[in-house]
């Protein structure tokens, strides 16, 4: 008997493949229901043999469970929504290389570098997470005045040792669906803080994104991001390729606390929740190319926002906000460089907005400064345009070495404050 390949098509034989050290590839040739949570051993590869290959984990249990050096490809992964549909062995002091491609996945996809995991490096690429809620998992980090929900997909070192360090590579992660998110948030990538374990990535790509936190509105100490670099990752390029859009309240749509290289979004980043952001930025980042609008509809949901850390040069195509509170850009930190090509419009006038954990007040001003902040340049083509009533387009409480903005002003709802 060959040990080394072994096909399954029921239960038992997957369990008995999983379990036996010498069966180096597991084929599943068929649908396989009534699944208890099941683990790789190591260096053992799980692979589906065509489209209709699929795993379905029994009610209330968490389902595949990596050890080390595993892959995991051309799968279907069916769990509890709020279940693991995929996660690693923290047992174990080393990874290796975990391999996921090409998977369509119900359920949480976790894999966590914490108790014994001292190392490892991940590849997920064509990951499609259709439905996952990741708001029971407690353990969150945690800063600027609030703590964030994990991801559908999460990829998190939480060694507080800073000599741990995780690298990865990510590509192709599609997340939930238009009008069906996820719960909590999307994409989650992290280390432990600024001063703990780190997560190398050289890239971070999504296809389409969809997520709602379920946070309730009013609630000042808690956010979730549609994608979302935690402190501690330090991240080549994040990509978007396909929409970024959340639902609810609290919810960020691009969020990042980590240093960033090229942040590029292709497609509209959408924000419909109150507190929402379009983009906030509290780490570094290099590059930021938005080249869709980002538009937000909900209250004290601004376009663009870095309250902490820089962002060295920023380009947008065009950022829309329609509710009270909701500002289009404001910066209240040092940054290089700021492009709009097509103007910043908003619809709203003054109201409640979530800013570090606290909730102010604030006007939709198109374009604000704050005391602290500052720019090398900003260059707005489009103008600057606002329809609330006595909201100012322009609010200039910082320095700006140099301001173009083209087309002017508009205050369609009855001039400056």
């Amino acid at each position: 008997m060959n040990c080394e390949r072994r096909e399954v098509s029921t239960v038992g034989e997957l369990q008995a493949a999983a379990a036996n050290t010498k069966v180096r590839q597991i084929l599943v040739s068929t649908p396989i229901a009534d699944m208890p949570t099941l683990r790789l051993s190591p260096g053992q590869m799980l692979t589906g043999t065509d489209a209709r290959s699929s795993l379905r984990f029994a009610k209330g249990g968490h389902a595949l469970q990596l050890s080390a050096d595993n892959q995991v490809e051309s799968l279907q992964l069916i769990a509890d929504r709020d279940k693991q549909a995929l996660f690693n062995d923290t047992g174990v002091e080393q990874l290796g290389r975990l391999v996921l491609r090409d998977l369509i996945v119900e359920g949480v996809v976790q894999l966590l570098a914490r108790d014994q995991v001292r190392s490892g490096h991940v590849e997920a690429h064509s990951i499609d997470i259709v439905a996952a809620d990741a708001r029971g998992y407690q353990d969150r980090p945690k800063g600027y005045g609030v703590e964030v929900i994990r991801g559908a997909f999460t990829l998190w070192n939480q060694q507080t040792d800073r000599a741990v360090t995780m690298t990865a590579d990510l590509t192709g992660l599609v997340i939930g669906r238009a009008g069906a998110p996820v719960r909590g948030s999307g994409v989650f990538v992290g280390g432990a803080g600024d001063a703990g374990g780190r997560l190398i990535a050289r890239r971070v790509e999504t296809g389409a994104v969809y997520s709602d936190g379920g946070i309730a509105k009013g609630t000042p100490d808690r956010i979730t991001g549609g994608v979302f670099v935690v402190s501690g990752a330090f991240v080549d390029s994040v990509r978007n390729i396909g929409p970024v859009t959340t639902y609810g309240p609290n919810d960020m749509v691009l969020d990042n606390w980590g240093a960033v290289g090229h942040w590029i979004a292709d497609e509209k980043v959408t924000s419909y929740g109150p507190s929402g952001i379009g983009f906030v930025n509290f780490g570094t980042v290099e590059l930021l190319r938005v080249n869709a609008p980002i538009e937000t509809f909900g209250q004290g949901s601004r376009g663009f926002n870095v309250y902490a850390g820089t962002v060295k040069s920023a380009e947008f195509e065009r950022v829309i906000t329609h509710a009270d509170g909701a500002v289009g850009i404001q910066i209240s930190q040092p940054v290089g460089q700021i492009t709009v090509r097509r103007g910043i419009e908003t619809y709203g006038g003054t109201g409640d907005s979530l800013v570090k954990g606290v909730v102010v007040r604030l006007s939709a001003t198109a374009l604000s400064v704050k005391p602290g902040g500052s720019a090398r340049k900003i260059t707005i083509a489009g103008g600057l345009i606002t329809h609330g009533e006595g909201v100012s387009p322009l609010e200039l409480s910082g320095m700006v070495n140099e301001l173009q903005i083209t087309d002017g002003f508009a205050t369609v709802g009855g001039g400056f404050a």
